[in-house]
């Protein structure tokens, strides 16, 4: 079975760095949230209402790359954390991760809303470009900011000592579990919604970002878009029912992968790559999974 060497550089990043990264991505986002469950009148009279919007709301949102570049920063100083960095650049992924992410994300959330009976004013719930691409944008500095460290951090850490599958549900449990003081404010978007389909669906995204973040060999931008697109508001609101197709999908997601998803050794481990200079260069070498994302299908659908 195909392994993949960690530099020495890379080396310096324990797997027991794990422990400071949860410690602080906790810490601040609870920290934050709680004291707006606990202390709602003196923290709104300090800082003002919570809202999806509110800059503690970001920090909070924010914590998993805090916590990530915080803890690269310290052991390996800013050359290593450039060339942590030097991730967001890589772009490559099989051609069917961007059919999914172009039109099978959308599709989860149309059969969804269309299953719940939404009216067609409903299913196209933007009412003027200006407004979705506001939206859009404010998005892109929210969520998708988290892959720095959920993606970028943590799942290599945790493919260094499992399986792909089993570190995708492990950082889907975690990560889902993150949120749940959100949904004890009525001022962020969570507020309105219910934990255990949320719960759910977090880990199945979870595996549709590992796949991604493996097939793309170790990209944290590609799985930041994939997020953006599942937080995109140009979809309807098809909860809870779209967790039901989000599920499927993650199902069908492990079956087309399912000679790589099951194998430890399987998945990108590398944290901080072994070559500074260009992306094409950090796409050639350093990650190379056994099998990338979708190729046994391809195989299938040739016979």
């Amino acid at each position: 079975m195909k392994t993949h060497k960690i530099n020495s550089t890379d080396q310096s990043i324990t797997f027991s760095t794990i422990v400071p990264y949860l410690l602080i991505t906790f810490g601040v986002t609870w920290g934050i949230l709680a004291l707006y469950i606990f202390l709602p009148s003196q923290t709104v009279n300090l800082f003002g209402e919570i809202t999806g919007t509110h800059p503690l709301f970001y920090l909070a949102t924010h914590a998993p790359a805090i916590a990530a570049l915080g803890i690269i920063l310290m052991k390996v100083r800013w050359s290593g954390t450039k060339r942590f960095l030097g991730r967001l650049l890589l772009w490559r992924a099989p051609a069917p991760w961007y059919l999914f992410i172009l039109l099978g994300v959308p599709a989860m959330f149309y059969l969804g809303a269309m299953y719940k009976g939404l009216s067609l004013s409903e299913l196209f719930p933007v009412s003027s470009l200006g407004v979705y691409f506001v939206s859009l944008s404010l998005s892109a500095i929210k969520g998708p900011v988290e892959e720095i460290g959920w993606r970028g951090f943590a799942l290599p850490m945790l493919q260094r000592k499992m399986s792909p599958f089993i570190a995708a549900i492990l950082i889907g449990l975690v990560w889902g579990f993150w949120h749940l003081p959100a949904f004890f404010l009525s001022g962020v978007p969570h507020g309105a919604w219910s934990f255990m389909p949320f719960f759910i669906g977090t880990i199945a995204l979870s595996i549709f970002a590992t796949g991604l973040f493996n097939a793309s060999r170790g990209s944290i931008l590609l799985p930041a878009i994939l997020h953006l697109q599942l937080n995109n508001s140009l979809w309807p609101d098809g909860q809870p029912y779209d967790i039901f197709f989000v599920v499927i999908a993650a199902l069908i997601i492990l079956w087309l992968n399912r000679k790589t998803f099951f194998r430890k050794g399987d998945g990108v481990t590398t944290i901080i790559p072994n070559i500074e200079s260009e992306r094409d260069q950090l796409q050639e070498t350093e990650y190379q999974p056994l099998e990338p994302s979708f190729s046994h299908a391809e195989n299938e659908l040739t016979k």
